[in-house]
């Protein structure tokens, strides 16, 4: 009988292991699914906010008035930093990308003092901007707004089918994720079955019968949903040794949340899993519990 309960044992243990080791690696799936996603995301607010936006100054203004401007622009919830370009800066500039002094050739610096805007992420947008562009444009001595349109435009419309697709994708990989730990556990609660039969005999109630069932795969979830926090934390360090620049595009915040979410659906799926997959036996009959 001893020789018995050791081998009984250790098959409960090592399929226990096999869907816990399972779980965990479709977990880690899904939880490198958030993490693209959380990436995305910060990839495409990096994106919009480094779109710049010139303010162009009338000539003669004054740098008491130019100072004033930058104030009340600095104060607008769209303006996330900006900064002064003078006209001397302009036209080194100008010298850079035409290869020759306009100075020399005009006789005079075409270029105008500027301030240079730059929006935060959710004004970067045609609705915002045009709004933004009226703010701007009544301000004294603002002569124009110069900023590409088409390029803008690009960029949302870009951004817009990467996160849809990011999305589809996280959806069907959460599908399938739910499918393979529900098979996981339907295997784990296969070979039980006899003794689901057995309990309903002796009159217990279908709550009763799930309730070992669901409470044992939610630790199963929770076990498997930290290993794959380690393994996704593994990767990130990894990547981040490798490619530095990666570094500030995922956030400690974003992190947390990758983390509790995992955890939160290894418990969620395969709590469900587990109640759909003894569900499925104690409606059976006992003759059907042979032919499946």
């Amino acid at each position: 009988m001893s020789n018995k309960k050791k081998v009984s044992t250790a098959r409960f243990l090592n399929a226990k292991i096999t869907s816990t080791i399972s779980i965990t690696l479709v977990l880690v799936l899904l939880g490198v699914t958030l993490l693209i996603l959380f990436m995305g995301n910060s990839l495409s607010k990096q994106v919009k906010e480094n779109v710049s936006f010139n303010v162009m100054l009338s000539a003669g203004v004054s740098d008491a008035e130019i100072s004033n401007i930058r104030r009340r622009l600095d104060a607008q919830p769209f303006v996330r930093s900006s900064r002064f370009i003078s006209k001397e800066e302009a036209k080194e500039q100008l010298i850079e990308e035409l290869g020759e002094d306009p100075e020399e050739l005009l006789g005079y610096n075409p270029a105008l003092d500027c301030i240079e805007i730059f929006l935060h992420s959710e004004y970067a947008n045609s609705d915002s901007i045009a709004m933004i562009n009226k703010v701007i444009r009544e301000e004294s001595n603002v002569i124009d707004l110069l900023y590409q349109q088409e390029a803008i435009d690009l960029i949302n419309e870009n951004l817009s089918k990467v996160m849809t697709l990011l999305l589809v994708l996280a959806v069907v990989l959460l599908f399938i994720s739910f499918t393979l730990i529900r098979n996981t556990i339907r295997l784990s609660v296969y070979s039980k079955r006899f003794i689901i039969h057995t309990m309903k005999l002796v009159g217990a109630t279908d709550s009763f019968i799930r309730k070992p069932f669901v409470v044992s795969n939610i630790y199963t979830g929770i076990i498997a949903g930290i290993m794959a926090d380690g393994i996704i934390l593994g990767l990130i360090s990894y990547f981040n040794r490798e490619y530095a620049a990666l570094q500030p595009i995922i956030t400690p915040t974003d992190l947390s949340i990758i983390f509790a979410v995992v955890i939160l659906m290894g418990m969620l799926i395969s709590s469900l899993a587990s109640a759909f997959a003894v569900n499925r036996y104690v409606r059976m009959r006992s003759d059907q519990l042979y032919y499946i």
